[in-house]
This record gives structure tokens, sequence and C-alpha cells, in this order.
């Protein structure tokens, strides 16, 4: 089973905490809170022959949850990238040029 997202963690938590404090208001006694249980292993549950069943369901999962970027930050992404690559390979071509006429004239006396 995939993972829950955060807002259904919080919802759960606030859930908790509401009938926690509706339940305890009235009798003027602190309530207990509720034991942790253990998280459940990761064989729990699952059978060995269905194992591609369950990647398969948990990774739909986490792709539902996935922010996917829109056209304008892919497109700006791309533009990144690509001004990065020609600024790095500018710099590598210029430093290639000069170390090439060092090494030439200071070591081999050409």
């Amino acid at each position: 089973m995939a993972r829950q997202t955060r807002a259904e963690r919080r919802a759960r938590r606030e859930a908790r905490e509401r009938s926690a404090a509706g339940a305890g208001a009235g009798d003027g006694q602190a309530t207990p809170r509720p034991a942790l249980q253990p998280a459940p292993s990761a064989a729990a549950g699952r059978s060995e022959g269905n194992w591609a069943g369950n990647f398969i369901r948990e990774s739909i999962g986490e792709l539902r949850k996935v922010e996917w970027p829109t056209q304008n930050h892919l497109i700006q992404g791309t533009v990144v990238v690509i001004v990065a690559c020609v600024v790095m390979g500018t710099y590598l071509y210029v430093a290639d040029q000069v170390f090439s006429k060092l090494v030439s004239k200071l070591l081999l006396g050409q």
C-alpha cells in the first residue's frame, strides 16, 4: 500500500485529537494518550507470489502523489540546463586551448 499523503496524516491526527478531546471533556480526568502501534513490517500482509502486483499498485499510488511540472516550468528548466551546458562547454573549450598552448610551450619546448 502506498504511503499516506501529508494531508491524510494531518486529517487522521486531527480526527483522533477531536475524538480524544470529546471523550475526556466531561469527566474532569486527563485523557490517556493512545498507545503507539508498531509499524507493520515490510512483509506483513503480502504474499510471496503477488509481489509484482503489490509493486505496481504501490507505484501507481506514489505516481498519483507526484506534483508534475507545468509546461512553463518544464520550458524554464530546459532553458536553464541548455544555458548551463553552453557556459560550461565554452569555459572548458577556452581552458583546453590555454592549457594546450601552455603545455606545448613549457613542457614540450615547441
